[in-house]
């Protein structure tokens, strides 16, 4: 049993474009993926779709089905309406290359920014043990097919362009879970990074990642809510605290990239410090763009670790402070609520002067 069945598809490229309709034949037990191999058979030849098993294991036909980040392959046409519009657009937080086929390089990027897997020195290849319940616990996040759904729909990103060098997302945040759990992972900082480098504390568990995942993985419950108590077990615990400094075993492991960074002004120490709202920022441009409703050109603070001394062990200084340890994304003369003046949205009291 067949029928006609009207699509609205993204066209274009990094230029711009825009949704045309078609009426396409849909035959019963069809996907997505189905409908648009016939819709590049008959009415739209040059219509690029990226795509390669048809089975929901290499991840690559991923798209915007009716506003929602799915897979094509596993995306069946029962479940829509037999007079509703199927809407299909390319991955909105990924630079468009044409029509449905987006740039994720981010995703690599952020890939060859992550440590790999650190084996013991003293255990030979071969040589290597563990036992079931550790296996199984990071068998979960090995599905991952890497489709890169969770990383389209997490807000930090979607929402908020600016984010992406300081916020590696989900798919990162389980990968580093499953190395700081597995037990023949030599890295100690693993935590410390994920802090630190992958941006873990901006995710604020809204689960969206976890709804979309085609693997059914528990992202947020499995990977990032446990990946975010043991760095606040780590910084903020009062008897983890309490414990480093009777036994001096408060050392602080520190990455690579931060102790690169270490002894380096950051961009906005320069002029002054730049915050992530406009007023902050006494850009007269953000300003102006703040009044309008949005500031791109806003600098995003980056995560960063507790500072600490040549031995690895917080100064005094940082245990007789009056303010948290960690520094605030907002910088440290902020209070709340903010003036109508320094939101970055168009407050309704903006520009009222009193």
């Amino acid at each position: 049993m067949s029928a006609k069945r009207q699509f609205r598809i993204w066209r274009g490229d990094e230029t711009g474009g825009d949704l045309q309709d078609y009426m396409v034949e849909v035959n019963e037990g069809e996907v997505v993926l189905d409908v648009i191999h016939r819709l590049q058979a008959t009415d739209a030849p040059d219509l690029a779709c990226r795509w390669n098993c048809k089975a929901g294991k290499c991840g690559s036909c991923s798209m915007e089905i009716n506003g929602k980040p799915r897979l094509g392959c596993m995306t069946r046409m029962s479940t829509f309406g037999d007079e509703e519009t199927v809407t299909v657009t390319p991955l909105r937080t990924f630079p468009v290359i044409r029509d449905l086929v987006t740039d994720v390089s981010f995703n690599y990027e952020k890939a060859r920014e992550t440590p790999a897997f650190a084996p013991p020195a003293d255990v030979a290849p071969g040589d290597y043990r563990m036992q079931q319940v550790d296996v199984e616990r990071s068998q979960e996040f090995r599905k991952c097919i890497e489709c890169f759904l969770c990383q389209t729909v997490c807000h930090v990103i979607r929402d908020h362009d600016e984010n992406k060098q300081a916020f590696s997302g989900p798919r990162y945040f389980i990968r580093a879970a499953e190395l700081d759990m597995h037990p023949l992972d030599s890295r100690t900082d693993r935590k410390e990074y994920a802090q630190a480098e992958q941006g873990l504390g901006f995710c604020n568990i809204t689960k969206c990642c976890t709804e979309v995942c085609p693997e059914h993985i528990k992202i947020t419950d499995n990977g990032i809510i446990p990946m975010k108590e043991r760095v606040v077990d780590r910084r903020y615990d009062p008897l983890v605290w309490l414990g480093s400094k009777i036994f001096r075993r408060g050392e602080t492991p520190q990455t690579s990239v931060t102790t690169a960074r270490q002894g380096s002004a950051t961009p906005g120490s320069a002029r002054g410090g730049v915050h992530s709202h406009a007023g902050g920022s006494h850009d007269p441009r953000a300003e102006a763009q703040a009044q309008s409703g949005v500031n791109w050109h806003r600098e995003v603070p980056h995560p960063t670790a507790p500072s600490v001394d040549d031995r690895g062990k917080l100064p005094l200084t940082e245990l007789t402070f009056d303010r948290a340890a960690a520094p605030s994304p907002f910088g440290d003369d902020v209070t709340f609520p903010l003036p109508p003046e320094h939101l970055n949205f168009a407050h309704p009291e903006q520009d009222n002067k009193h």
